[in-house]
């Protein structure tokens, strides 16, 4: 009897080796990322993110002195942010495939050339027309301005909400912030793990009032409550405290529900 227990915890420690080995072997794919200016000169000390991170990450995501970033990816979609000083911003995605064998993935490097053009460091404030919503994200696209009457055309919600400060029923018709944030590719729904938990929303108002959601509140698939940006209350426009106004419906004091809503800025934490 001892030696059948022997036995089967002996073939049990040798699959639990082998499905220890076979993670510690998963197949990655040799990647370069080449950074160099309009002239083809390798850009330095560039700053290098990936989305979602390389696991295992190394201690620097940074340019070598001739512009070149090696790294070993598992097969998947990256988003790629490379920054450097005196540079625009460049965003792109690359796929990394898997091959049919380790050998081909270890023996096939992937290039992957980054041009970036040179920093405008001149470029005016942009200026948005008067009542326009203007969202923001940084790393990931350019600015959305809505004018009241692209928000209008926009698929509508209706809340009813207590509000406290009047202590009066309300109801109120608005689109989610979500619907807004997809213009800016918010990395939401089955995007949002990991890394992109640490994203976080300022919503502005024109008097220069600001408050602070995490992205994971807004996302119907995390938060049962409901963040809309409205533009009526009870049938009729917000007069003073609009055209647009923040209103989270799950919060128990309206204290995030901001009047004369300008801005929405999409920013990370990490």
């Amino acid at each position: 009897m001892r030696s059948q227990i022997r036995s089967i915890e002996l073939l049990a420690l040798a699959l639990l080796l082998a499905a220890t080995l076979g993670a510690q072997q998963t197949p990655t794919r040799s990647v370069t990322i080449a950074v160099s200016d309009i002239s083809g000169s390798g850009i330095a000390r560039a700053q290098i993110r990936l989305v979602p991170a390389p696991d295992p990450a190394p201690p620097k995501l940074e340019s070598d002195p001739q512009g070149h970033l090696a790294l070993n990816l598992k097969p998947g979609t990256y988003s790629v942010f490379v920054s450097a000083q005196g540079f625009k911003e460049k965003i792109l995605h690359i796929d990394v495939p898997a091959a049919p064998s380790s050998a081909e993935i270890a023996t096939s490097a992937q290039l992957v050339p980054v041009t970036l053009q040179l920093g405008d460091t001149g470029s005016p404030v942009p200026v948005y027309p008067k009542d326009s919503l203007v969202i923001t994200a940084a790393r990931l696209h350019v600015p959305v301005a809505l004018s009241l009457a692209d928000f209008n055309a926009l698929p509508h919600t209706t809340v009813k909400v207590h509000n406290v400060h009047t202590d009066a029923d309300e109801s109120y018709s608005g689109v989610p912030l979500a619907t807004l944030l997809a213009m800016v590719e918010a990395p939401l729904g089955n995007k949002l793990r990991g890394e992109a938990l640490a994203n976080y929303l300022i919503a502005s108002g024109s008097d220069g009032y600001s408050v602070v959601l995490s992205l994971a509140e807004v996302d119907p698939g995390f938060h049962s409550g409901q963040v809309l940006v409205v533009d009526s209350r009870d049938g009729a426009p917000l007069a003073q405290s609009g055209p647009f106004q923040l209103i989270v419906t799950d919060d128990k004091r309206p204290a995030r529900w901001v009047h004369n809503l300008v801005s929405i800025a999409l920013l990370s934490a990490r």
